[in-house]
């Protein structure tokens, strides 16, 4: 290979790995003046896509143009496997810049490739907007995309029950689909605790350069005994009985709780489940309607009907 084709390879890489990159930054790379390397991107013009947008723009590949770099030489290779130790700039070998290139142009590419994917992902799952709002932002992308690199993201988040919004700042661990919507499960740096978040609720999202690790948080521990979205300290023990016409349902319902179900000789299901709060579980129970009738506790089942008397109440008035 020619050195003017080993240069254009540089050059090639080098923009790849740096959009953006300036004329005189590559000329550097290179070891030739300013005036062969405007040359050489002339050259260049004809075989890749390559820009400039104006004066201090520095150059950039138009499109999805990309060259995979070439495999390390035995140079390169030792000088990245001793790379963590040779922070000062003076001790790096003629080689580092070029395997830094290689390595960074399959990064910036397959970043970018990564991006795209998890945007058409994104794209697939169609989200609603609260009904007292025309229109509303959907954060899932740039949620997704911290989540996946492990970076705190700052928010700001409508809380209902105050009717308030807050800034603050959350390590977001995971999405988890809970009637019918999306919530984020992360760390709340203001309140110092884990907290579950209603993606329609954020009225801004944008990721920073803070790194978190979720040491041994486990969403199956952390979701253990949740019905829903709704928490609580004391753990309760149901036990429900499902109508035949509906236990085959009941069945395939996908929860984190692991309930116990009994076929029963008639064609019933007895469903025993503990849960950590009871309001996310009855109104589950409740869209059965007269096909699910709650056995356990009695407490509970005295607190269910009377609030079946009020439904009454409001219908026969």
């Amino acid at each position: 290979m020619s050195d003017k084709m080993i240069k254009v390879m540089k050059i090639i890489m080098a923009i790849q790995a740096n959009p953006g990159i300036s004329a005189l930054e590559l000329a550097r790379k290179c070891e030739v003046s300013d005036r062969t390397i405007y040359r050489y991107l002339r050259t260049l013009d004809f075989v890749a896509p390559v820009t400039n947008e104006g004066y201090g723009a520095g150059y950039h590949f138009i499109g999805n143009f990309a060259l995979y770099p070439l495999n390390f030489t035995e140079e390169e290779e030792m000088v990245f496997s001793i790379l963590p130790s040779m922070l000062d700039k003076s001790k790096l070998t003629p080689e580092f810049d070029s395997a830094y290139d290689k390595v960074m142009a399959t990064h910036v590419k397959e970043k970018q490739k990564r991006r795209d994917a998890m945007e058409s992902f994104a794209n697939l799952i169609q989200m609603g907007a609260p009904a007292y709002k025309e229109d509303s932002p959907n954060y899932l992308l740039p949620i997704m995309e911290a989540i996946v690199a492990q970076k705190t993201i700052r928010v700001i988040y409508h809380t209902q029950s105050r009717n308030a919004e807050s800034e603050r700042e959350v390590d977001p661990y995971c999405l988890v689909p809970r009637e019918q919507r999306f919530y984020l499960i992360g760390f709340c740096h203001r309140n110092e605790e884990i907290r579950m978040f209603r993606m329609s609720r954020f009225r801004h999202v944008e990721m920073t350069n803070s790194s978190f690790d979720k040491g041994g948080f486990s969403i199956q521990q952390y979701m253990k005994h949740t019905w829903s979205v709704h928490r609580g300290e004391t753990l309760i023990t149901f036990k429900v009985k499902f109508q035949p016409d509906v236990a085959r349902y009941i069945k395939e319902e996908e929860m984190f709780v692991r309930p116990k179900m009994t076929d029963m000789p008639d064609g019933s299901l007895l469903f025993e489940a503990t849960v950590n709060h009871e309001q996310g579980f009855l109104n589950w129970v409740a869209q059965y309607g007269p096909s699910a009738e709650i056995l356990e506790p009695q407490s509970i089942r005295e607190k269910f009907k009377e609030q079946l008397r009020c439904w009454m109440g409001v219908y026969n008035n």
